[in-house]
């Protein structure tokens, strides 16, 4: 893409020393205003071109520390160059137009054949080149190419506007060689203003047209954004830099957050293929949230880790309860301390007539060093878990019985079956039944994790049978 861009420019540039060459070989023979004001805007075009050549060559490099954006900008101020040049070149057009109708005697205009020729040859030319200029322009969204082609186009025009001074000349109409120099400057002036305009807009970071509504459009269609805030777009060269906020469900994990921000993204590239987008979110609370999803977040936000949260509404007034895990060897007051804080940032979210109570528990060593148990304990503690799920005859077939020694004491983890037509609230007392049955029978062992499966249909009905 970078490389059709300066292939571009180095057309022009060619094209227009060419034809300010002609035309002002051309002009001055003829003594043509309106031939020497096309030659002024030829080399205007021809410095213009130049400018746009070095400007693509600069836009094209990858940003850096100074430039985090990159260096698109560098087109949009080429182009500004270029306007005003063009309102320049119109100012002395205009002047001398209106010196020579005021006094047209002192300025003989030949309009021989060549005058004609190198007019014909410009309109071709110009042509030619701005019709290649705009469609590379389009594919590479350089306004600098634009503006190029801008300038052609506007050639066009004032060189059919030369051919009818001409024309005028020939059939003795004295002044239509300065009229024609005052439409070119009229033309050169539009030209101007249209490429300005565009300019100012980018210079300003203008957002480009419709872009915002296209990006609300699509972000809100992807699955787990709530609303669109914000949405901030400009024009930097080819590229299109969008800086998007979005409301997401508060209650949602960040990998599910950051997911929704890849999809998001991800779909406006497909829309839109040179975006740089910025997606940040805003976590919300929605309508329709629990008062235990609520808690949670809380506890979240707090960075403490909470279980068993029971909710209950008694007599038109809220009791929550939950467990609140620390670091063992806090003191009693900096753990209280922390179960005080929790209650009122819970108290303040459910409003000051609720009911709460927390239960402090010590949390769980992480990455404590432990090693295997020798086969004769594992044995052992196989053996007590198998005689006290017979006892309760609920847990079947314990196995897969592991057993780690730590500086704490000893975690044992162990699977088991039972009925798949039980609750898990039933099967849940049950596993905690054995668990504490366990502890009793073996000081030593810390913590003991029961993992229970679901037992094959056919032999849970033949148990239940018996």
């Amino acid at each position: 893409m970078q490389s059709q861009k300066e292939q571009a420019a180095l057309a022009s540039i060619a094209a227009s020393a060419g034809l300010t060459a002609a035309k002002a070989v051309v002009g001055f023979a003829t003594g043509s205003l309106a031939i020497l004001s096309e030659a002024g805007h030829s080399l205007i075009d021809l410095g213009a071109t130049v400018m746009t050549y070095v400007a693509v060559r600069i836009s094209g490099k990858p940003a850096d520390a100074e430039h985090h954006y990159g260096h698109g900008k560098v087109e949009s101020v080429s182009a500004l160059a270029e306007t005003g040049l063009l309102f320049v070149l119109s100012g002395v057009v205009i002047w001398e137009a209106v010196k020579r109708l005021i006094d047209h005697e002192q300025h003989v205009v030949v309009a021989n054949v060549w005058a004609f020729v190198v007019i014909a040859v410009s309109v071709v030319v110009d042509f030619l080149r701005a019709r290649a200029l705009s469609h590379a322009a389009h594919a590479t969204s350089s306004q600098a190419l634009e503006a190029d082609a801008l300038h052609f186009s506007s050639d066009l025009w004032a060189s059919l506007a030369v051919l009818v001074g001409l024309s005028g000349i020939r059939l003795g109409l004295w002044w239509a060689d300065s009229v024609a120099a005052l439409v070119v400057a009229v033309l050169v002036c539009v030209a101007g203003w249209r490429l300005g305009r565009r300019t100012v807009d980018a210079l300003t970071d203008t957002a480009p047209a419709g872009v915002a509504e296209k990006v609300s459009a699509i972000a809100r269609s992807v699955a787990g954004v709530v609303a669109v805030e914000q949405v901030r777009a400009r024009a930097v060269g080819e590229k299109t830099f969008i800086d998007l906020m979005l409301a997401v469900n508060r209650t949602l994990p960040l990998d599910r957050v950051s997911a929704v921000k890849e999809t998001v993204n991800a779909a406006i590239r497909r829309q839109i293929s040179e975006a740089e987008i910025t997606v940040s979110t805003d976590p919300v609370a929605l309508s329709n949230e629990t008062v235990m999803e609520r808690v949670m977040v809380i506890a979240r936000n707090k960075a403490l880790a909470v279980h068993h949260v029971t909710v209950h509404d008694i007599r038109d007034k809220l009791s929550v309860s939950l467990d609140l895990e620390v670091d063992g060897k806090l003191s009693l007051a900096s753990a209280h301390e922390l179960a005080d804080q929790l209650e009122d940032a819970i108290t303040a979210e459910l409003g000051a007539d609720v009911e709460v109570e927390t239960h402090i528990e010590p949390l769980q060593a992480q990455d404590a060093l432990g090693r295997e148990a020798p086969p004769e304990r594992v044995k052992a503690v196989q053996f007590a878990l198998a005689e006290i799920a017979a006892e309760g005859r609920t847990i079947r077939d314990v196995h897969d019985v592991r057993v780690r020694e730590t500086d704490d004491g000893e975690i044992v983890n162990f699977h088991c079956r039972v009925d798949p037509g039980l609750s898990v609230t039933t099967v849940h007392e049950k596993v905690d039944e054995i668990e504490r049955a366990l502890q009793q029978r073996s000081p030593s062992i810390k913590r003991v994790i029961g993992h229970a499966e679901p037992m094959k249909q056919e032999a849970a009905g033949y148990r239940n049978a018996n």
